[in-house]
């Protein structure tokens, strides 16, 4: 059998990556696809930088529709990344009958419930391993390896970016805007850093892997997306002396009414495993009810990492290329006609237990004012640590640990609580999960 074909859309730092690795291995991955796989056509704007990383014997266009046009083309490889024109091309590959591989979260988050109905209605296959935590099998791991379970809930660090922003903050002491500079120095923050730092590319990421975790369609929109730029390393260090660490999360949990999909700065216990991921490297715990709490850990970029994750859709889609497609695995794991319309939870529904800062005054009676406050909105307090005030100075620093409660339930204390003259500040608040 002859090797099945492959048009790249997009040779930047991951397509060079797969086209690298897919040479490099060519006879280990033949061997267990079953048939070798060849990128026989490239597309891309800058043609003479293309042609130089490819060499010979490979056909480079500059006009991405010539590789969706191409009859010997068997699979697409999308990796020019973003909403508009990627959703075009990815389109026009499935209505030419081609199987897709992708690493854009972003298209599939937004555009994916659309994607894979006209996938499915052409007979062909959109695999995306590569489009969360990068290297990390955490797609297959949701759709087939843990199908067995009842995922109860999801939480990672799928932002190698902000990863490092917060590591570096807590291990030199500094606050963000210092350590964002870093970071764009060393070549982990873009230029124009907006997506990662306010949580958006995590957002898509997590937005996928909870359509897959729990059968619902991709819905971006019904998302709660919180960045770090908001953070203090003076918060940083007290969470340390509480014994936790800040890390952006993307949390998906099933509760009893809906569906819990957020990505924000979290509290989480030091001793716990993922709360030691450091620098740019991504980590997801997943809970199921039989096989328990499952950690998956590595780089979440890069262009080998990422080019691991593409090349495993490639040999997958090879083995299944001839096979009826009612007999593949689903895109999101569960039946199209079984997925199901639980509704995505408002955040202020979402249950959490929180960290509360708060610049109060340093006189009597305060701390009792506070935590009546709070026991009449039905909060209890699970700790509470105050910074002895100096010598000359007239106020503290109140850091106060709750136990679970509703976040419509803390907006309402909260605004209570700003409102009193001894609280000199606005509140810092950040959920806390404690991942048990």
């Amino acid at each position: 059998m002859g090797p099945i074909r492959v048009g790249l859309l997009g040779i930047g730092t991951v397509g060079s990556g797969t086209f690298n690795v897919l040479r490099r291995n060519q006879d280990e991955i033949r061997r267990r696809a079953g048939r070798g796989i060849e990128i026989t056509v490239v597309a891309d704007l800058d043609v003479e930088r293309a042609r130089a990383i490819v060499g010979d014997g490979v056909k480079v266009v500059g006009d991405a529709k010539e590789v969706i046009a191409d009859s010997n083309v068997d699979i697409v490889i999308e990796l020019i990344g973003g909403y508009g024109v990627a959703r075009a091309l990815v389109l026009d590959a499935i209505k030419a009958g081609k199987h897709v591989v992708t690493a854009n979260k972003a298209l599939l988050a937004v555009h994916g419930t659309e994607i894979f109905a006209a996938a499915r209605e052409r007979g062909v296959m959109v695999a995306f391993e590569a489009a969360v935590a990068g290297g990390i099998p955490i797609i297959k791991a949701l759709r087939e390896g843990l199908t067995a379970n009842e995922i109860q809930w999801i939480a990672g660090i799928i932002n190698g970016t902000t990863n490092f922003i917060l590591s570096e903050m807590r291990d030199k002491g500094l606050d963000f805007d210092v350590v964002l500079k870093e970071a764009q120095r060393l070549g982990y923050a873009e230029a124009d850093p907006t997506f990662d730092i306010e949580g958006v590319d995590a957002g898509h990421k997590a937005t996928i892997m909870s359509a897959i975790a729990f059968g619902v369609p991709v819905q971006f929109d019904k998302a709660y997306v919180e960045g770090i730029t908001k953070l203090q390393g003076a918060d940083i260090a007290y969470a340390e002396q509480l014994g936790y660490r800040i890390k952006l999360l993307g949390i998906t949990r099933r509760r009893e009414h809906g569906i819990e999909l957020r990505v924000h700065p979290t509290l989480i216990p030091a001793k716990r495993l993922i709360a030691n991921v450091e620098g740019a490297m991504n980590a997801v715990v997943v809970q199921g009810d039989a096989v328990g709490t499952t950690l998956y850990y590595g780089k979440g970029a890069g262009s080998e990492p990422t080019a691991s994750a593409v090349i495993a859709d490639l040999v997958d889609i090879t083995r299944l290329h001839t096979a009826d497609p009612d007999h593949r695995v689903p895109h999101l794991a569960f039946q199209p006609d079984e997925l199901s319309n639980t509704p995505i939870l408002p955040i202020e529904q979402v249950r959490t237990s929180f960290y509360l800062r708060l610049r109060v005054a340093d006189q009597t009676g305060v701390l009792a004012t506070l935590t009546r406050i709070l026991a009449d909105n039905e909060i209890s307090i699970d700790a509470v640590l105050q910074r002895e005030a100096g010598e000359d100075e007239k106020h503290t620093d109140l850091i106060i640990l709750t136990h679970d409660t509703e976040e419509g339930r803390m907006n309402q204390a909260l605004a209570q609580l700003q409102a009193l003259p001894t609280v000199l500040a606005p509140i810092v608040r950040i959920r806390k999960e404690e991942l048990a």
